[in-house]
């Protein structure tokens, strides 16, 4: 990140609501102990989450890709009551710190979590939801489409981070796993006539699909 973007990082930050003491402590405790802590979703991803989560005010949503648990808490800190999150991770490594952080939060009443993978975990959960967040493995987010779409309310949304893949999604010499499924899934959601979408330049991108 240049200098130029960490200003701008910082202005953001500084002028937007703070994140809770809990959120800093989890942000701090990834950057510290994962191996590839800029999954982590931050500070000003995670504001727009819960405002986002104000706005639709869902029953139930579905995230997929828990990692450490930030963007579920943020989520979550949302919810009205008797809303629930599902969200799976498949790292079995990670469960401990995010139940440990869901603990911390106050929100463990609200967070159902799923360990394993949601190919196989989705299409086994009873509920419909009117909000979905995927941020999974990037080769699988074109079957993430097609499992999640279905338990999504006519009206309900999508959320997909990063389908601009550092930038490699304009490459046309950029053909590894990764691009080309988060290229596929781009088109998939544009041409598909159920949805309505627009993808948004915020961090590594973040595409907002609505269901009609």
């Amino acid at each position: 990140m240049s200098t130029k973007e960490q200003d701008l990082e910082a202005y953001l930050s500084a002028n937007s609501k703070p994140e809770s003491q809990v959120l800093y402590e989890l942000a701090r405790y990834t950057n510290l102990n994962t191996f590839n802590p800029r999954m982590v979703s931050g500070h000003i991803q995670g504001k727009l989450f819960e405002m986002i989560v104000h706005m639709v005010n869902p029953k139930r949503v579905l995230e997929i890709g828990t990692f450490t648990g930030y963007s579920a808490i943020c989520i979550a800190s949302a919810l009205s009551d008797n809303a629930i999150l599902d969200t799976i991770e498949v790292n079995d490594e990670l469960e401990d710190t995010a139940r440990t952080f869901f603990d911390k939060s106050g929100l463990s009443s609200k967070i159902n979590l799923h360990i394993g993978s949601a190919l196989e975990i989705v299409p086994k959960l009873p509920f419909t939801y009117q909000l979905a967040y995927i941020d999974g493995d990037k080769r699988e987010y074109p079957n993430y489409f097609n499992l999640v779409l279905p338990k999504v309310e006519p009206g309900g949304f999508i959320i997909a981070d990063n389908v601009l893949w550092n930038g490699k999604v304009t490459d046309k010499n950029c053909n590894d796993l990764h691009t080309k499924a988060i290229n596929e899934f781009n088109q998939m959601v544009t041409t598909d006539t159920r949805v309505d979408n627009v993808l948004l330049p915020i961090r590594d991108g973040l595409m907002l699909i609505r269901k009609l």
